[in-house]
């Protein structure tokens, strides 16, 4: 039996990538078996797509780093024919078959049960990106950052994490203050729920070590001299989350903030996080995300026009949460 694939190869110096028919045979192992119907786009798959940072490690493998479907297949305890499931991230895209294919088999431990009211296809409107937004609100919480508190910055504020960390943050009490680099997209982020939104640049240059107290809290998933800079700008026993690159993976900065503020950095990792904690990440996103605001944040595509859109999502041109119809 053979399904539709879109199969990452290795081609000289770079990465090719195209629909192919797939011969489910050639699976890798797994004790659950899962009919694919939605998968995403994320920065990572932009990333794997373009043969950058090594993220895929063995070739050809099926992209895609997200899945979400219906069980065919199981033998793992607790997961049984029928059960709606999500996946997030662990190896795939990396040394497994991963979600840009109508059939997965994989792990039953890296799968998540799908909780109500959310869909198979809002699994995958939410995806990694609102997956690792929850998981930064999550640490906010943990670091006692509540509404009350202050300000909260979100970076990247137009990209799939920070999109859904304002519609998050603001319909959980919070000012959510949206940085970016495309001001035109404002009335996006306000809609979303931002009370204010900054251009990017004044955050993106070379700036003090310790500056004026600004920001409660941060989702931060750009990094470099940004990251630096809302440290600096963090006020006392404040909590910034850090979970992307999109500028650079250096920190620039001072420990200035840390001890004469008590600043806490909160690194956020998505793709290795315990099943208890992936279990909680996803409950909270079906109690707390506005159904409605994940709609506006989301379009639609076929497997062919992955790779576009990956090319994309690296130059900052994709707007929100691209889902893919697997099969479409």
């Amino acid at each position: 039996m053979t399904f539709k694939a879109l199969v990452a190869s290795k081609s000289g110096d770079g990465v090719s990538a195209g629909v192919v028919d797939f011969d489910e045979n050639d699976l890798m192992p797994g004790d659950v078996t899962v009919a694919v119907e939605y998968s995403t786009v994320n920065y990572k798959d932009g990333l794997a797509l373009g043969g950058k940072s090594g993220i895929i490690q063995k070739y050809p493998l099926i992209a895609g780093i997200d899945l979400s479907g219906t069980v065919e297949a199981s033998t793992c305890p607790g997961i049984e024919v029928g059960d709606r499931v999500v996946a997030n991230s662990w190896g795939l895209s990396q040394t497994h078959h991963g979600g840009y294919a109508q059939k997965a088999r994989l792990s039953g431990d890296w799968l998540v049960k799908i909780p109500a009211p959310l869909s198979t296809k809002d699994a995958m409107a939410i995806g990694t990106a609102g997956y690792t937004a929850m998981l930064c609100i999550l640490a906010l919480e943990h670091g006692g950052i509540a509404p009350d508190r202050g300000d909260i910055l979100v970076t990247g504020a137009n990209g799939g994490v920070g999109s859904i960390a304002v519609a998050l943050l603001s319909d959980l009490g919070y000012r959510v203050v949206a940085s970016t680099g495309r001001l035109e997209e404002s009335d996006y982020l306000r809609e979303l729920g931002a009370a204010e939104v900054i251009d990017r640049r004044t955050l993106s240059e070379p700036g003090k070590p310790v500056a004026g107290e600004r920001w409660a809290g941060a989702v931060d998933s750009v990094g470099s001299h940004t990251l630096a800079n809302v440290l600096a700008q963090t006020g006392y026993r404040g909590v910034v989350t850090a979970c992307g690159l999109a500028q650079g993976l250096d920190l620039p900065g001072s420990v200035l903030p840390f001890i004469l503020r008590n600043v806490t950095l909160a690194g956020i990792d998505s793709v290795n996080a315990p099943q208890a904690v992936r279990v909680e990440a996803w409950s909270r996103l079906a109690r707390d995300l506005d159904l409605g605001k994940l709609a506006r944040t989301t379009r639609m595509i076929g497997l062919a026009d992955v790779p576009e859109v990956a090319a994309q999502i690296l130059e900052g041109k994709v707007q929100g949460r691209t889902v893919v119809d697997v099969n479409a």
